[in-house]
């Protein structure tokens, strides 16, 4: 079967292929400058914010973030996977596709799975066929008007039937024991037992499977590339349980697929906002009234990875579930897996239905308008709802009683990133609770420090690690210094990384560490060391000449430098790449992080006056500069660790080293 697409493959088709015409094709662009620009296709705005650039063959949204190549652009827009995003774009020129040799091991891996997807597609059509021709097709049929579906939104999900019987899907694909052990592989047969409970022996003429799915409305559950990987299944008479999942198999993961997810998708060119809902019918039911945005854990609470996979195709999440003390229990399981997602600019609300509601009955009550309304009116943001529920049964007019909200509250809004949002959340706290946000704060770090070292006490002490000085390679002839090309193309909104503050903004402390903020000097606006590196780097990748090893950022503690070193290595191992086949190189690598952080910095100017303007720069002595103020600031930590590890040695230290200690500490001081 088909192979991995060769990496040459792809480098040499993104230097063929020109993104503009690709975009435009698509997204009416506008030429601003040098490079071009339209509204963003892939958030709401009135002022366009999405650049295309044809010398870096990249785009990117300063309002939402979204950026890429030709490819990606291809499988955002177009929703399409990798392999079929490089397929149309190589079909556009004309050229085909080659494919690598898999090893013997990925192969047999690739068939099985390519097995299974083809298995679960034809059980999908078979239940399908079964609603409509089988003897009892008729009370399926009426179980589901009853519910309120039409045939067309019964088709659209791909609801089938799975009849009474214990081997009508066995008859139809498992007619060899090979055929019903993939059947069982893929979840849909079970191996009998024996009278011991142990699994049945295979015995010639005798079956040793039975169906898993009996007498109930099956729900095709899809990937994101719309194959079938799994089902869900409800009971049409009264045998338990009512629904029934399939197992985890080696094509599908349950905590890290949410239902309902393909279909919304293929309903909407963009979704403004995700409903989380409990069941299948839920999800049906909505958008048989025209909610074509709900979703559904499968059989499990939410948690990281259903968030993660939800935000990626949205910017809003609603939680709508029932609201008994399961529906709440649900709600809070799903905030507390949320709080570390909440980065700017995402919203999270929660809507609990009365009592012995759910959403399918609801909306059928109330029809789909009044629905989207109750979200709207109804909807609590989650700093309401954390706050509501960790306060239930708590008096905040008493001392007590505010101490008792600030222990529960703290630890969860110390989930949130780094941000806007978070700073609010806790002013929000502080306001509560009438304790200033610095202490909370201190609370925080306080209860960390000492989980920390009660973990550090329970271990044998590591040696200290000693940061060894960058060694810089000779510098060619220095560059001249230049303004970089467009610099007048970008839209007027500022880069995100700078801060344009009228208050002046000297250098952090010496001591302090690094901040993913921009500095101030002279009017001028930089990004911090680690950062800059990045930028510049970017922006003239003809500076990775100057350092011979990146490997020795690979084990910092900062993310930046950790990126820095994987961009250097990309850059050293490729020296012959041009601009877009190593901004290609470099969108693949797997960090989330620098997939956001790359483009940004490389179609934002380094260096920006107090009012915005785009300043020249010498590239090399900034370059420079920011790895001397690092090797100046590791210098320092390793002065700081010997006075520290001088000071542990207690009464030992002899007549030397307390002047050793003395030295350190004037010197730190």
């Amino acid at each position: 079967m088909a192979g991995k697409i060769p990496q040459y493959f792809i480098d040499d088709l993104l230097a063929r292929a020109d993104i503009v015409p690709v975009v435009d094709s698509r997204v009416k662009l506008r030429k601003t400058g040098k490079n071009y620009s339209a509204c963003c296709p892939f958030h709401d705005e009135k002022t366009p914010s999405f650049t295309v650039s044809p010398d870096k063959q990249f785009y990117y949204c300063f309002g939402c973030g979204a950026s890429g190549n030709a490819v990606g652009f291809l499988m955002e827009y177009d929703r399409l996977p990798f392999p079929e995003a490089v397929e149309k774009l190589a079909a556009s020129l004309g050229i085909e596709v080659p494919r690598e040799q898999l090893a013997p091991g990925q192969i047999k891996r690739q068939q099985e799975s390519q097995n299974l997807y083809q298995l679960t597609e034809k059980a999908a059509e078979f239940f399908r066929a079964q609603l409509k021709d089988h003897k009892i097709a008729a009370r399926a049929i009426t179980y589901l008007k009853n519910r309120g579906l039409s045939g067309a939104v019964a088709k659209e999900f791909g609801i089938g039937l799975a009849p009474p019987g214990w081997d009508n899907l066995l008859n139809q694909l498992g007619t060899t024991s090979e055929k019903a052990e993939q059947l069982e592989l893929a979840g849909l047969a079970i191996r009998r037992t024996d009278s011991d409970g142990n699994p049945g022996k295979n015995e010639p003429g005798k079956r040793h499977h039975y169906d898993r799915f009996r007498n109930r409305i099956m729900f095709p559950i899809r990937d994101q590339r719309g194959r079938t990987i799994a089902f869900g299944g409800r009971v049409l008479g009264d045998e338990k349980p009512k629904y029934l999942n399939s197992p985890e198999t080696p094509i599908f993961h349950k905590g890290k697929e949410l239902y309902g997810l393909w279909e919304a998708r293929q309903a909407n060119r963009e979704l403004k906002r995700l409903i989380v809902v409990e069941g299948y019918m839920d999800v049906v039911a909505l958008a048989q009234f025209g909610i074509r945005c709900a979703v559904a854990t499968l059989g499990t609470a939410c948690g990281e990875d259903h968030i993660q996979l939800a935000f990626r195709h949205t910017q809003e999440l609603v939680f709508c579930f029932d609201g008994d003390q399961a529906g709440r229990t649900a709600a809070r399981r799903a905030l507390e897996a949320a709080l570390p997602h909440m980065q700017d600019g995402r919203s999270l609300r929660f809507l609990l239905l009365p009592e012995g509601e759910d959403p399918d009955t609801l909306v059928r009550q109330i029809g789909g308008e009044r629905f989207d309304q109750l979200i709207d009116e109804q909807g609590r943001p989650l700093e309401d709802f954390l706050f509501d529920l960790l306060g239930e049964g708590i008096n905040i007019q008493t001392m007590d009683g505010r101490a008792r909200l600030s222990k529960a509250a703290a630890p969860l809004l110390d989930l949130l990133p780094a941000g806007v949002y978070r700073q609010l959340m806790f002013q929000q706290l502080a306001r509560r609770t009438g304790l200033e946000q610095d202490m909370l704060e201190e609370i925080i770090a306080a209860e960390k420090a000492r989980t920390a070292k009660l973990a550090l006490d329970a271990r044998p002490p590591a040696p200290q690690p000693v940061p060894t000085q960058p060694q810089v390679a000779a510098a060619p002839e220095p560059a001249p210094a230049i303004d970089y090309p467009g610099a007048d193309d970008y839209p007027a909104a500022p880069p995100p990384d700078y801060d344009y503050s009228d208050e002046p903004q000297p250098y952090p402390d010496e001591d302090a560490p690094q901040q993913s903020t921009a500095r101030r000097r002279g009017g001028q606006y930089r990004l911090p060391a680690e950062r800059m590196l990045i930028a510049l780097l970017l922006h003239h990748p003809q500076l990775a000449q100057l350092i011979d090893d990146s490997a020795r950022f690979a084990g910092s503690n900062d993310a930046d430098l950790q990126l820095f070193g994987d961009i250097l290595k990309v850059m050293h191992q490729n020296p012959a790449l041009n601009s877009n086949q190593l901004f290609g190189r470099l969108m693949n690598l797997e960090c989330k992080e620098a997939r956001e952080l790359i483009p940004r910095l490389a179609m934002s100017h380094p260096i920006v006056g107090g009012a915005g303007q785009k300043l020249e720069y010498d590239p090399e002595t900034e370059f420079r500069d920011c790895l001397q103020s690092l090797d100046l600031a590791a210098e320092r930590q390793r002065k700081r660790s010997l006075v520290d590890q001088l000071k542990n040695a207690g009464n030992t230290l002899g007549a030397e080293q307390l002047a050793l200690l003395a030295q350190f500490r004037r010197k730190s001081d």
